[in-house]
């Protein structure tokens, strides 16, 4: 079954639907990616865990600061991956996905604006703003990707998704770049120079690049918000529709995952995906760690981040052609084919300038590999349920980061330094791999397809 364009508009022809952002609706639902994208880089990645070592830990270890910072990662993944399936339910059933965004962007977005009074000592209230941010934009996502189902057909799920993902890398590179101007050179914005600032100046640039992250975070969420339809309530031929009850997700919750058992292509692709991901997960968390281990200075390390960010901003593009004419599954097998050579290479690396080549070729296939991952996922859901499945979809993502890091953190171990380590992360890109070799794309979209078209012509109870 083909949604067609919303608003009743015909597919805009010329370079934006060549790139898959042909319509407005289109055009608003990547802008999200624009806007949480910036938590993503200056949050997750580059500023916040520097200032949250050696400002907000000041007057103890690093060790102890980097060890609470593991925590509030933990604590983030742990309530996310049980709350994100109840989500899913309740933001299909009650027909609330764009409601459900905005509350925990604004739980986000607030969360961020908080880090500005962040001060030095300040360890535990850094803590719970950072747990905060992190649920606020993770619990966002959710219905954010519910919705890729309800906008774009089969025939443009692929280019919408990277496309996204591309606009992503815009946004998220944009501000990151802004935020390090003003932190290394502050005078240049009417601040105190970093060699003579003292105190509460001192900290300013970068609680000031916080603050730009939940103004870029809200302001930026607002097209989605606007111009991207509430998708309609689709009941199942046995459900009544009732008001709220507290049973209801679960009783939701039940069904969508005994349904996902009867989508064989579907729940071998999220298995696929867990094993995957958690490859290249491993590769975004760990290697700015492998590389200070090699002596790799801090200013190569967040100079590498930000190449990444703007080599995947065409290399995404490129993704979304790719799969125009080869498929979903081919474009994520020429991903996973260059993280293996990654790996391989990473063992061997041993200076900057290797550091910033491996940074290249993580820009050209990452941004892709999880846009056509999102995608392909998406073409093989039944819209009406796409919050709940996108709910498990975020579950297997949340365990990506788990397995990986383990298995990483024993082989430095058993081996004695990262070298080892690096390559053991190439068993999850060979089990992904097989696993998604075994995904039938074509059935696996024939089978949503299929029960999405005999809910709508069979009345649901009581609808």
């Amino acid at each position: 079954m083909t949604r067609p364009p919303q608003d009743g508009a015909a597919p805009a022809a010329g370079w934006l639907a060549r790139l898959g952002l042909g319509r407005p609706e289109l055009r608003a639902w990547a802008m999200y990616d624009w806007a949480v994208s910036s938590l993503q880089t200056t949050v997750m990645v580059a500023v916040f865990p520097i200032y949250f070592v050696k400002v907000a830990g000041a007057g103890g270890a690093p060790m102890e600061a980097s060890e609470a910072l593991a925590y509030a990662n933990t604590v983030a993944l742990i309530v996310m991956t049980a709350l994100s399936p109840l989500m899913g339910a309740v933001a299909d059933y009650f027909a609330v996905k764009k409601l459900m965004l905005a509350g925990f962007m604004l739980l986000g977005v607030a969360a961020c604006a908080g880090m500005f009074f962040v001060e030095r000592g300040d360890l535990s209230m850094a803590w719970w703003l950072f747990v905060l941010a992190l649920v606020g934009a993770t619990g966002s996502l959710v219905p954010y990707e519910g919705l890729l189902p309800h906008i774009a057909p089969a025939h443009e799920v692929d280019r919408v998704s990277t496309a996204a993902y591309a606009v992503g890398y815009i946004g998220g590179g944009l501000l990151l770049a802004l935020n390090l101007t003003w932190i290394q050179k502050p005078e240049w914005f009417g601040m105190e120079p970093v060699a003579t600032a003292t105190g509460s100046a001192a900290t300013l640039p970068a609680r000031l690049a916080f603050l730009s992250v939940a103004a870029w975070w809200l302001v930026f969420s607002i097209p989605v918000l606007r111009r991207v339809r509430e998708p309609v309530r689709v009941l199942e031929p046995d459900e009544v529709a009732v008001a709220w009850s507290v049973r209801v997700p679960f009783q939701r919750l039940g069904e969508t995952f005994r349904e996902m058992r009867g989508y064989r292509n579907l729940f071998l692709m999220l298995l696929a995906f867990m094993l995957y991901n958690d490859g290249i997960q491993t590769v975004i968390k760990m290697a700015t760690s492998f590389g200070t281990e090699i002596g790799i200075n801090q200013g190569v390390l967040i100079a590498s981040i930000l190449l990444v960010q703007f080599v995947g901003i065409p290399c995404t593009f490129v993704f979304g052609a790719i799969a125009a004419r080869l498929g979903a599954k081919r474009g994520i097998f020429v991903g996973l084919w260059a993280y293996a050579l990654i790996s391989i290479l990473g063992y061997f690396m041993t200076s900057a300038a290797h550091f910033v080549a491996l940074a290249c070729l993580v820009g050209l296939v990452q941004g892709g590999t999880q846009a056509l991952s999102r995608s392909l996922f998406s073409s093989m859901v039944p819209p009406h349920k796409s919050g709940e499945f996108f709910g498990f979809f975020s579950v297997f993502e949340k365990f990506a980061g788990i397995f990986g890091p383990l298995l990483f953190g024993m082989m430095i171990r058993f081996s004695g330094s990262s070298r080892g380590a690096i390559l053991s992360v190439i068993a999850f890109f060979a089990l992904g791999a097989l696993l998604l070799w075994r995904v039938d794309e074509a059935a696996g979209q024939r089978e949503a397809r299929d029960h999405e078209e005999g809910l709508l012509t069979t009345p649901a109870g009581g609808a």
